[in-house]
């Protein structure tokens, strides 16, 4: 991705940041100025940032190494300002290993939230979701708050977001991989919608990740499109099964008849056992035009086709 520089690497895989998440970083700076705080309180909001975001790379690190179980290596994780991406060279196409590699990531973060929550509990400070306030002032529990909020939040069904990537492969048990991600990617587009309505009476953070999710489910269904434009189809998928058959003695009247009855307007013919011929549309009709109801069907089939 341009714009993109390495800042580490871990397991072979390359973590970089994004210039626009310097956005992110101006923002609190921002709110802080304009709320009169001091450098103190800047600082501390900064380093309070920088741990969530540290918790999203970790969050992305649990996508990237499950997927690695399965053979599939991840190109980078990149940092922006609405949180982090793990590159995949591809999605799992079973849908129980997408299944998991998709899990993998909100797992992390309720890991961490559980072993602040073992702290909190341990050292008797408040905990979020026991006391009144869900947010307190302290670190940790802030910290425990916030976890929380991500696992709820990208477990939501907006594909591509790890909810609607939850979503897609729960369908992809039941029906064509296709159908479920046109199904999914319907979705999160709605959701994208409600996201982008929601952000311009609330908070505009929210219209930046409606448009990722927008962007995101478009470009799923590109992709979608792309790889099975080019994918050779099983025979099984296209040949005929159920056809009607006809006897070279047979007058061409009983093709008319199967043809009207809503048969296959070509059939094989045979004899002993074995196809000796086809009789087409197009050589049908002709002996018709001729006005020979009477003609035999061996009189018109063809028996030069391979």
């Amino acid at each position: 991705m341009k714009w993109s520089w390495k800042i580490g690497r871990f397991s072979g895989i390359d973590l970089k940041i994004h210039a626009t998440f310097a956005i992110i970083i101006l923002w609190v700076i921002y709110n802080h100025i304009i709320a009169g705080d001091d450098l103190r309180t800047t600082v501390e909001s900064l380093i309070f940032v920088l741990t969530i975001f540290t918790c999203v790379i970790l969050h992305e690190f649990g996508h990237a190494l499950t997927a690695k179980k399965y053979g599939i290596k991840t190109l980078d994780i990149i940092l922006l300002p609405i949180g982090g991406v793990a590159r995949l060279e591809r999605m799992p196409e079973d849908p129980k290993q997408e299944l998991w590699v998709t899990l993998a990531g909100p797992a992390v973060n309720v890991l961490i939230a559980f072993i602040i929550f073992l702290i909190l509990f341990l050292t008797g400070s408040p905990i979020p979701l026991v006391n009144t306030d869900f947010f307190t002032d302290s670190f940790l529990a802030n910290l425990m708050a916030l976890n929380i909020i991500l696992v709820v939040f990208n477990m939501l069904p907006a594909f591509p977001m790890d909810g609607g990537r939850v979503l897609r492969a729960l369908l992809a048990l039941r029906m064509e991989y296709a159908k479920s991600t046109k199904i999914a990617s319907k979705i999160g587009k709605a959701m994208a919608i409600l996201f982008g309505i929601i952000g311009l009476f609330s908070n505009p953070f929210l219209v930046f990740i409606a448009a990722f999710v927008w962007f995101g489910a478009n470009q799923e269904e590109k992709m979608l499109k792309m790889k099975y434009s080019g994918k050779p189809y099983n025979p099984d998928n296209l040949i005929y099964t159920d056809l009607k058959t006809l006897s070279p003695n047979d007058p061409i009247a009983k093709a008319v008849n199967l043809t009207l009855s809503g048969s296959k307007q070509d059939f094989p013919v045979v004899a002993l056992g074995r196809i000796v011929g086809v009789l087409r549309k197009d050589d049908l009709m002709d002996a018709l035009s001729r006005g020979n109801i009477n003609f035999l069907v061996k009189d018109v089939m063809r028996t030069d086709l391979k």
